[in-house]
């Protein structure tokens, strides 16, 4: 049998939460991995150097800030200067492609703002990189329509585990159908398999989180929150964690628990599909 490997993000440990809660949450992926018997391979820029799974102090010292975000725009020149990174889900899929990992689990993709030409750099990459990706959906931030929209225009194979919705990060369930649907991870391994045969770039399995939150009340929270950013001139990049940071508040906190649990579910069905994966070999 090949060997199961899963990339994991690092950007959750340099940016996406708070001193320890992020080293706590990314070694319990990595666990999480290896108890369904898969090998983890956390990727992050390290003094220069790509580093394509981490030791415990490698992940002390990104956790503790003060590093970059590497993203597809930015990763030579982070490289070339010698300087350690996270990386984000289109660094990642980029990077895991190069190192011959066929399986990268993440939180939610990036995708469409509603703020015009506002578009994540991870729906090119996930078109140009035949790899299977587990998310619970494009973050919930996003305008949900014109990313699924992108997606089919980019060719992206978007495949629901177990559902026939797309999932919107916090939620289990949005208003928008996906394309097709699977039930296992041997099934989702075969659809990934016929990706590859036919040339074609990622299959995105979107796996709804266990207990979120309601659809309905995540998008009323974030339209609030968007409120707030544009009248306080928030824009760009920051635009992103101020979201993310305003939702939490208005949940009392109920998003960042929401978000732990499905970084732990993805990471571990990406787990048994890099098994199943390694059985057809």
């Amino acid at each position: 049998m090949a060997e199961a490997s899963v990339a994991l993000e690092s950007a959750v440990l340099t940016h996406g939460l708070p001193y320890p809660l992020n080293l706590r949450t990314a070694l319990a992926l990595e666990e999480a991995v290896r108890r369904e018997g898969a090998i983890p391979k956390t990727i992050a820029l390290v003094e220069g150097e790509v580093r394509v799974g981490l030791s415990p102090g490698e992940m002390e010292i990104l956790a503790q800030g003060g590093v970059e975000k590497a993203s597809l725009w930015n990763l030579a020149a982070l490289l070339a200067q010698g300087k350690s990174a996270g990386t984000t889900v289109a660094a990642t899929v980029h990077l895991a492609h190069r190192h011959a990992i066929e399986v990268f689990a993440t939180g939610g993709i990036g995708g469409v703002h509603p703020e015009p030409f506002d578009e994540s750099a991870d729906l090119m990459a996930l078109a140009r990189s035949p790899l299977l990706v587990v998310a619970s959906g494009p973050k919930a931030i996003l305008d949900l329509r014109a990313t699924l929209e992108r997606l089919e225009t980019l060719g992206v194979s978007v495949v629901g585990y177990r559902t026939d919705r797309l999932p919107a990060f916090f939620s289990p369930d949005s208003p928008f159908p996906v394309p097709a649907r699977v039930e296992s991870p041997l099934e989702a391994a075969r659809v990934y398999r016929k990706a590859r045969e036919l040339g074609l770039g990622a299959v995105l399995l979107v796996n709804p989180v266990s207990r979120g939150l309601p659809y309905e009340q995540v998008a009323a929270w974030v339209e609030e929150a968007n409120g707030e950013a544009a009248r306080a001139g928030v824009f760009g990049k920051a635009l992103t964690p101020y979201l993310l940071r305003r939702l939490s508040q208005l949940s009392g906190g109920e998003t960042d628990r929401v978000n732990e649990r499905l970084l732990l579910e993805n990471a571990r069905l990406a787990a048994q599909v890099a098994l199943a994966l390694a059985g057809l070999e």
